[in-house]
């Protein structure tokens, strides 16, 4: 496929997500989405009409496949390094989803101020995952930040989205398992009850890596949890689930 000069710079990439023939594009340099942003999106859900915002959106990859996948047309995302941000405008220009996807630069910590108090129906994030030294140490300042809890926390995340979501909106995270028990604790201290989770485990006799959550803000204290998420069925091979997640 040609690559537009004027959306793609040199030092890109192209990547395809196999669905509705979309494209994202991404610096191999700074931060590129992982397997933890893919199955956010296929574990969020959002109705025709709603009104969806993605927290720390990177290159925009969660809006885009999610606009892919289900049925909302107005989403909104969030990310304060201006770098990613353009890249996402660009991959936002490529698939053509001006109309339906907006990316906005800015800070999380004032995400209520920036679009406003019970503003969506749906807030997604896949946030930084490591707390201080936690987890290898980063070359760079965009890898940093997308890790490591340097420019918000998991309070500032819930902090502001219980103010955006509607009564009765729903939260959408990727996070670790190590952090389960701090992360359900922070969400009913700020209404946003815990409804779903699913372990995601690498091989099926390793330990989990990954947990989904799924939160209601208001809702009441009532927790399913969905069947384990497998990854690989053998080095190098994934599961069924996987491959329909992504879409192959």
């Amino acid at each position: 496929m040609t690559m537009p000069n004027n959306l793609v710079y040199e030092q890109e990439r192209l990547d395809e997500l196999h669905r509705n023939g979309y494209f994202i594009i991404q610096d191999p340099k700074r931060f590129c989405f992982g397997m933890d942003a893919v199955l956010l999106s296929g574990f969020a859900k959002a109705k025709k009409g709603e009104r969806v915002l993605d927290l720390g959106t990177g290159t925009g990859i969660i809006p885009i496949l999610m606009e892919a996948k289900t049925e909302a047309e107005d989403f909104k995302a969030l990310e304060i390094q201006e770098e990613s941000a353009d890249m996402a405008r660009r991959s936002v220009c490529y698939n053509h989803l001006e109309d339906k996807i907006e990316i906005v630069t800015g800070d999380i910590k004032e995400a209520s101020a920036i679009f406003g108090a019970s503003s969506f129906d749906v807030i997604t994030t896949n946030p930084p995952y490591m707390i201080g030294t936690h987890g290898q140490n980063s070359p760079s300042a965009a890898k940093a930040i997308a890790r490591h809890e340097v420019l918000c926390t998991l309070d500032d995340i819930l902090r502001e989205t219980a103010k955006m979501l509607v009564p009765g909106g729903r939260f959408y995270m990727v996070h670790r398992p190590f952090r389960l028990a701090e992360i359900m604790s922070k969400m009913v201290e700020y209404k946003i009850e815990p409804k779903r989770m699913q372990l995601v485990y690498p091989f099926v006799d390793k330990e989990p890596n990954m947990v989904l959550i799924e939160g209601l803000r208001g809702g009441k204290s009532r927790l399913a949890v969905e069947k384990p998420l497998i990854v690989y069925k053998e080095q190098g091979v994934y599961t069924d689930e996987i491959y329909d997640i992504y879409g192959y």
